[in-house]
């Protein structure tokens, strides 16, 4: 598959901020070529380290976040990454994507949130970068990103490949000549698997489902329509036991609900 090497130039009006660009909607769709530019700049901002490397992408499910992931896969292709891991549908929680860049040895990843600030197409939306360590990249690395973002010219992007990040699985690509993978994976379970390594699922769920205590803990958890709702579903009422009533508002929604 051939590389489509796209030169427009957009400035890019994202805050300036050290940890990530918090945009409007409506600028994506005023300022052309304007989540291009800025991932175009994270990667840059790499180096040649980010050549053959593996990142990580998802992001919380807010309005625009799977296009968005979408687009990254074509700018990664473009721009010699060599393994993607991307959540299904786009969705991943921060800390599900710190454990993905630790546990499978990532240059980093990209999440796509604006924190708790509201989502739907009026609203926020947001494009972070985590360093190999499963953290926030440093002033040093931020810093680098904005000024490439004051001076880019081109962005590189492999503009008719075919993507499907719905199912979970692998899919390879030849991208003039070198191999790309990327990986659908299930946003929930390798997160699950760390929390398993940290806490005592077992006595957890004696505790929860009352075995330990003679009646079941009497809980109320909200997701807000968040990311974190299927974390919530796969650890409390599959993993730990906990009533489905324990649990209220859990698929996550582009507003948020």
């Amino acid at each position: 598959m051939p590389l489509n090497d796209i030169a427009p130039y957009s400035k890019v009006f994202g805050l300036s901020v050290h940890k990530y660009i918090m945009i409007k909607l409506q600028q994506i769709t005023i300022n052309q070529n304007y989540t291009e530019n800025f991932v175009q700049a994270i990667l840059e901002a790499n180096g040649a380290a980010l050549v053959g490397s593996t990142l990580v992408v998802g992001g919380d499910g807010r309005f625009y976040c799977k296009e968005a992931a979408e687009l990254i896969v074509r700018l990664s292709a473009a721009n010699g990454v060599s393994k993607l891991l991307v959540g299904q549908n786009g969705i991943l929680s921060t800390p599900a994507v710190s454990s993905l860049i630790r546990h499978n040895k990532a240059l980093g990843g990209i999440v796509l949130t604006a924190s708790h600030n509201p989502g739907g197409p009026e609203n926020d939306f947001g494009i972070k970068f985590n360093c190999e360590n499963g953290g926030p990249a440093p002033d040093a690395f931020t810093n680098l990103i904005y000024k490439i973002t004051t001076e880019i010219k081109q962005y590189k992007l492999v503009r008719n490949l075919q993507i499907d990040i719905t199912k979970v699985g692998v899919t390879l690509y030849d991208i003039a000549g070198k191999p790309f993978t990327v990986e659908v994976i299930d946003s929930v379970a390798n997160y699950v698997r760390h929390m398993e390594e940290i806490f005592d699922f077992a006595k957890l769920k004696d505790f929860v489902s009352g075995k330990a205590t003679g009646k079941p803990l009497k809980m109320r958890i909200d997701a807000m329509n968040g990311v974190t709702g299927s974390y919530v579903r796969e650890i409390f009422l599959n993993r730990l036991g906990a009533t489905e009533s324990s649990v209220v508002h859990t698929t996550p929604l582009p507003d948020f609900g």
